[in-house]
């Protein structure tokens, strides 16, 4: 495989002004609001920062906060690791705006270092970091 296997991520969420407030203080970014790609399906999504120039495929994956009837945040089968210069100042972010800490920094060995936050919706996210 040439390039990163995973394009997108969706985040779901009951209450997107509350979940966009929490990432967007834990990463200290901006989400940017796209409008339903399938306009007979209601939702509300708002975007990660992302390289569009270089293309999502190839230098990681895009996503989004998703609002839409039928998805519920909560417990799942998988976890989404977000990249941090230091997974201990986003895992304390995390606690700071309404989330918590599942899994506190621990190392990973040679990988760097890794922690699991719950977000202001329930979702359990991963945050790593070489340092």
């Amino acid at each position: 495989m040439k390039f990163n296997p995973v394009v997108h991520f969706e985040i779901y969420v009951e209450n997107m002004q509350r979940a966009k407030a929490f990432y967007q203080a834990l990463f200290d970014i901006k989400l940017e609001h796209m409008p339903s790609p399938t306009p007979e399906v209601e939702m509300e999504m708002w975007f990660f920062p992302m390289d569009k120039e270089n293309g999502m495929s190839y230098y990681g994956a895009g996503g989004s906060l998703v609002k839409m009837d039928g998805f519920t945040p909560g417990g799942g089968g998988t976890l989404v690791y977000f990249g941090c210069e230091d997974c201990a100042v986003q895992a304390e972010r995390a606690k700071a705006n309404g989330g918590s800490i599942q899994q506190e920094k621990m190392s990973i060995g040679a990988h760097g270092f890794c922690a699991v936050v719950r977000d202001s919706e329930g979702n359990l996210i991963g945050l790593h970091s070489m340092a």
